[in-house]
């Protein structure tokens, strides 16, 4: 604990922190595949829960590898955390997973923190980088496993080239980088999946919605979120506009 820690500070530090322990654990030998994300995920996670409740103990916690507290609903204050976004990249030794740290205040994504450790890069919503200049023809994220056919549909009625990618935090960090414009999920996700991820883009003066335009919440007793949509504002009307006529 760092005395007058802002919570975007605590947010980055955390995040960059889990993302040495993950690297420094793969970076050890006799351990791959599912065993390396397993152990990854309980030692990032622990860390990141004893930090979090010693700085933060009036707060509420929702991580993906603790069990819930419905109590943390009666919290205007909830952080959110994922501490392996991506296992399967990770343990496939690439580069595209992502550590998740947010905070959420009154059901809004206020604080976010998304450390791309392969990269040596971690994204925060108190400094995120200035946008680039939109890709020409826009280039539209999808998973590397199993491209859904909403995006698909989006993506060719946009002209969009298509761009294979690992975790949530991986793609949504590559448009507020600039190397894509367009993030479209419809597979489901849970808060802890794309909290820290929306509130980075969202501070980046990207465009974040559900799929139907309206707005995310956060710390809900159900935490499946369906769908998301973070892109270039200029591309919001249309990419909405698709997902609309893809389902109607």
């Amino acid at each position: 604990m760092i005395a007058g820690e802002s919570d975007e500070q605590l947010a980055g530090r955390l995040a960059t922190a889990a993302g040495a322990i993950l690297l420094d654990l793969r970076a050890r030998e006799g351990l791959d595949g599912k065993a390396l994300g397993r152990a990854g995920d309980e030692q990032a996670n622990a860390m990141l829960c004893r930090e979090i409740r010693a700085a933060r103990p009036a707060d509420a916690l929702l991580s993906e590898e603790e069990k819930d507290n419905p109590a943390r609903r009666e919290n205007a204050r909830v952080w959110i955390v994922d501490p392996l976004d991506g296992t399967r990249e990770y343990g496939e030794g690439r580069s595209d997973w992502a550590v998740h740290v947010a905070l959420a205040i009154d059901g809004i994504a206020a604080v976010g923190a998304v450390a791309l450790p392969g990269l040596g890069v971690t994204l925060t919503s108190a400094s995120p980088p200035p946008l680039a200049p939109p890709g020409d023809p826009p280039k539209m994220l999808v998973s590397r496993t199993r491209p859904a056919a909403e995006a698909l549909f989006v993506a060719q009625h946009l002209g969009a080239e298509l761009v294979a990618m690992g975790s949530a935090g991986a793609k949504a960090m590559a448009v507020v980088r600039g190397e894509a414009d367009v993030y479209l999920h419809t597979g489901g996700q849970y808060e802890w999946d794309n909290c820290a991820p929306v509130a980075v883009a969202a501070a980046a003066g990207l465009h974040v919605s559900r799929v139907d335009g309206s707005p995310l919440r956060y710390n809900n007793a159900d935490t499946y979120l369906p769908d998301l949509l973070i892109c270039r504002k200029e591309l919001a009307d249309e990419v909405l506009r698709l997902a609309r006529e893809f389902v109607g």
